[in-house]
């Protein structure tokens, strides 16, 4: 029953927006480490944002610095991505991970073993 559900995801337009959702069922994301990654096809997966678990962090990758802003209800018991002037390079399928008690950082991210994983959702920038 402990799962993480995205949504939000579509295609759109060069400079366009998308937000996407991570809805956690079953537990509560309060107490968790969150992160986004994405995947590409042909390419590996790749830390996109990350929110500590006592939101005391957030941090993004470089390229999308500016553009993404990701937050958290904790009274929806939902985590957010909200990707303003999409690029083509930003065309993945995206997915959000929860990980227990952890400081996740930019550093560490994509060493952790996450417990919870969304089944990911696509995103596609193309004119």
């Amino acid at each position: 029953q402990r799962q993480l559900v995205e949504s939000g995801g579509g295609s759109v337009q060069p400079g366009g927006s998308l937000r996407l959702s991570c809805a956690a069922s079953g537990f509560t994301l309060r107490h968790y480490g969150i992160s986004w990654f994405r995947q590409a096809p042909g390419k590996e997966r790749e830390g996109v944002s990350c929110i500590s678990v006592n939101e005391d962090m957030i941090e993004y990758v470089d390229s999308v610095k500016g553009r993404f802003t990701m937050s958290k209800d904790n009274a929806k018991n939902t985590v957010y991505l909200q990707m303003n002037s999409l690029k083509p390079e930003d065309t993945a399928a995206y997915y959000c991970a929860a990980v227990w008690a952890a400081h996740v950082t930019r550093e560490n991210m994509e060493s952790l073993v996450y417990e919870y994983w969304g089944q990911g959702i696509q995103v596609t920038v193309s004119s």
